[in-house]
């Protein structure tokens, strides 16, 4: 198996028309099938079925088509290294972002980024649920946004960003919205809506238990922007994060004896091997005013 033919069978696998998979190669339609040919029998079966001018993929065909394309995509990056390297052309980095972090609180750091780092691109993902610091030492993310500083791990390099109190998130023309703090018997008694990826769950419904207090949510979801735009709507309220909100029209206030915070954190792989621009970026958001969200002095890189 070679590389060639990783790159016949994905244009293949898309077109299933060996006509054009072998334009899209730069190739002979004859050796264009050779090549699969070969792959089958390396492989030992079919990759595609063939019926008249019906072509569609094999139980197997399927299943390699997905491992060559996490080799297809390994190779580019390699050769995106090299071009960063030889050429000294823009490095991309990808950034796996904690979906219940606003982005408010970042921009303008990140501003400041592509300002100070003009040959760096960045690529915003939204990490899965159950994704955490290991998908960094997997090299899935150069760098990822957390909400809680990982486990000690001396291959991690972790710099905090800021912390965040949990406060009431209600309608600015709430009738609640005039106080300074809220008691959880009077949250009690409004509609409430649940986040349902947000990460003081658990710590809230002991915090109501030991109240005698059950807040019964009447909607839930895992879209932040859905729950803030009812809470905004005067649909019901929500607890949130003090610098997450993304919606206008949304009150923050503090609940009476509920002290919860989370830390958030930008996390990526230490140590020498690290790319450059990823260190830069460590040390950028070392330097950078969270509290107040200004633009610092640039530090000497």
């Amino acid at each position: 198996m070679d590389i060639n033919q990783v790159r016949y069978f994905l244009a293949l696998a898309q077109s299933l028309n060996f006509t054009e998979a072998a334009r899209q190669s730069g190739i002979s339609q004859p050796s264009l099938t050779r090549a699969i040919q070969r792959l089958e029998e390396e492989l030992g079966g079919p990759l595609l079925h063939r019926d008249g001018k019906d072509t569609r993929l094999s139980a197997l065909g399927r299943d390699i088509q997905v491992e060559f394309m996490r080799i297809q995509a390994s190779l580019d990056a390699v050769t995106d290294l090299a071009q960063n390297s030889v050429f000294g052309q823009c490095r991309r980095l990808s950034i796996g972002l904690a979906t219940t972090v606003a982005p408010g609180a970042s921009a303008g750091f990140w501003r400041h980024v592509l300002g100070q780092l003009p040959m760096v691109e960045l690529q915003f993902l939204p990490m899965l649920p159950g994704e955490s610091e290991d998908e960094v030492l997997s090299g899935k993310y150069d760098l990822c946004i957390l909400t809680d500083p990982p486990r000690p791990n001396n291959k991690l390099a972790v710099q905090q960003l800021y912390q965040e109190f949990l406060r009431l998130g209600l309608a600015i023309d709430h009738p609640l919205a005039g106080n300074a703090e809220v008691a959880p018997e009077e949250m009690a008694e409004e509609t409430y809506l649940d986040r349902l990826h947000c990460e003081f769950r658990s710590a809230l419904v002991k915090h109501f238990m030991d109240h005698n207090i059950v807040m019964r949510a009447r909607v839930a979801s895992e879209r932040e922007d859905w729950v803030q735009q009812l809470v905004a709507a005067g649909a019901g309220i929500c607890t949130l994060p003090e610098r997450s909100a993304i919606v206008d029209g949304i009150a923050l206030r503090p609940v009476k004896g509920l002290d919860l915070s989370r830390h958030v954190s930008l996390v990526a792989v230490s140590g020498s091997g690290t790319p450059r621009e990823v260190r830069q970026i460590l040390k950028l958001a070392g330097a950078f005013d969270w509290s107040g969200g200004q633009r610092p002095s640039p530090p000497k890189l």
